[in-house]
């Protein structure tokens, strides 16, 4: 890592966070994604995962929140995320960024999402960030 920049207040955070049916209701307002899968409760029980599912991108900016907590001030360079398995409304997830490798530019985090009542991981990623 170049001389002279941010170094990280810490190399792990991690948050729990539950969302209701009227946050993916709020998100779909603000960032205009109103799918039915998010945001239709009848809709969704008529789906595979049996009730409406949070947006990526919802999941995605509370762990950019931890990432900005951090590295303070960190540039996103670059960001890739998965998601094998569904967070539902009502469900209780932890969120988690971890620095894994220090880079020229900067850090290179592990982003992760788990649902606590099974331990499955609904999000997984990683995010580089010049600091």
């Amino acid at each position: 890592m170049a001389a002279g920049t941010l170094a990280p207040k810490a190399r792990h955070i991690a948050l729990e966070r539950r969302f209701s049916q009227a946050d993916f209701d709020a998100f779909a307002r603000i960032s205009g994604d109103d799918n039915p899968i998010h945001v239709d409760p009848a809709f969704s029980a008529r789906t595979r995962f049996g009730q409406t599912v949070a947006h990526g991108a919802l999941l995605c900016s509370v762990l950019r929140g931890l990432v900005e907590t951090l590295v303070p001030g960190g540039r996103q360079l670059s960001q890739n995320t998965q998601y094998p398995a569904p967070s539902l409304a009502g469900e209780t997830l932890r969120f988690e960024a971890e620095i894994i490798a220090e880079t020229e530019a900067g850090y290179r985090l592990a982003l992760t999402v788990t649902r606590l009542g099974d331990s499955v991981v609904t999000c997984l990623g990683e995010t580089e960030v010049a600091a």
